[in-house]
């Protein structure tokens, strides 16, 4: 084993330009990273410093000599361009088709069954938006407590509800009802709850979502380290997306600045094995809402906070930091973007200014982690002894 810890932070959707291949998913000029900053000056000197700017230029941000960090950027080798499909890449699993996508919405051998399940009619049935669609739909779901599902270009089913007029108890339990009934041609990569609270004019999305996602296959990175003894916790959404398979503790999170601070308490109760974080308000409250100055802010308050985790980082761990996807707030489309994803590498006892080139996959992030813990997963091609001081 050369590092006791390692602290993988997942940045959801904090893409670094487009991919060969971006022409068949709709996202030719997708740079979540380079367009941001291409439109609001970003200050990012503790990113800067790991080695960001290295990996390609980034208007405003400038390449250092040495950077304290590994740096690379890594391909999805998955089609796809989701939160599922880029997790477990990451944990070893190639799909080798994209989870199924419905933007007409579901057909009626779902929605009839999922209707005479929950004993409620539903509105909406479409790809939309999650905050317009409960603007357009929300005051006719409280009149008549139909829970409203939609979809997006991701592979979701996705209910919302009003607290006041379907209990959360009830609304997770439809998500059950559904993710039961979401399988063969329609098994959708997630099923997520979506619960709201306001008025009309000024409804607002609660923090009480739920994701339900489908089953990983077996043998993917969190089994093989669980297999080892490895202790592993979580923080944000690891834990839904995996199903909880492998992970100890866990801790949801309701905001970036509430994931941060978890994940340094979570490195004062775990002194080795893997702490897996997300933190999804790039993604969830940026991203899809083309919100550049929201997406340019939260990149900063990230960036701020690195010299806290550095302190609290111990001679024996190894952080790193990575995305999912992209989700470029700058293009007209709200959907994930097919792009490549940084990877950044840092440690006390680690190599520093080590360029790790253009990665074929996520996977090759899995497989350092899988070998430095004396494991081994199917995919990907393992650079932890580029990052490792002899």
């Amino acid at each position: 084993m050369m590092f006791n810890r390692v602290i993988w932070i997942v940045l959801d959707s904090v893409g670094i330009g487009e991919m060969p291949d971006a022409d068949k998913y709709g996202d030719c000029g997708s740079d979540t990273l380079g367009n941001i900053a291409r439109q609001r000056r970003l200050h990012l000197p503790n990113l800067s410093r790991l080695g960001l700017a290295n990996i390609k230029p980034i208007t405003g941000l400038a390449p250092v000599s040495e950077p304290v960090g590994a740096y690379g950027r890594c391909a999805l080798a998955s089609p796809g361009k989701d939160t599922t499909t880029g997790h477990w890449e990451m944990a070893g699993i190639h799909l080798e088709k994209p989870l199924p996508l419905f933007p007409q919405g579901f057909p009626p051998e779902i929605m009839q069954p999922f209707e005479a399940s929950i004993g409620r009619s539903t509105l909406g049935n479409k790809a939309a938006s999650g905050t317009e669609i409960i603007d357009e739909l929300g005051e006719e779901h409280m009149r008549t407590g139909s829970p409203i599902v939609y979809t997006s270009a991701d592979s979701v089913f996705q209910i919302a509800a009003h607290e006041e007029i379907i209990p959360l108890f009830e609304l997770y339990k439809m998500c059950e009802t559904a993710r039961a009934l979401l399988t063969g041609p329609y098994e959708v990569g997630r099923v997520i709850a979506r619960p709201f609270e306001g008025a009309p004019g000024s409804f607002k999305r609660t923090s009480n979502r739920h994701d339900y996602a489908t089953a990983p296959p077996k043998g993917m990175l969190l089994d093989q380290l669980r297999s080892k003894g490895v202790e592993i916790s979580s923080v944000g959404k690891i834990f839904d997306v995996f199903l909880g398979r492998g992970i100890g503790d866990h801790e949801k999170t309701k905001t970036n600045a509430d994931g941060m601070a978890k994940t340094l308490t979570m490195m004062q109760q775990q002194d080795g094995g893997l702490i897996f974080v997300n933190l999804v308000d790039f993604d969830m409250l940026y991203g899809h809402r083309n919100d550049v100055e929201g997406y340019a802010r939260a990149l900063e308050e990230v960036d701020a906070w690195l010299p806290t985790l550095e302190a609290k980082l111990a001679p024996g761990d190894l952080a790193i930091l990575t995305a999912d996807h992209g989700c470029d707030p700058t293009t007209p489309s709200t959907d994930h973007s097919r792009e490549y994803v940084p990877v950044l590498a840092f440690g006390n006892y680690a190599k520093r200014a080590v360029n790790l080139g253009t990665r074929a996959s996520l996977s090759d992030i899995g497989q350092t982690v899988a070998e430095n813990f004396g494991t081994h997963i199917s995919k990907g091609s393992s650079f932890l002894g580029e990052i490792t001081v002899p």
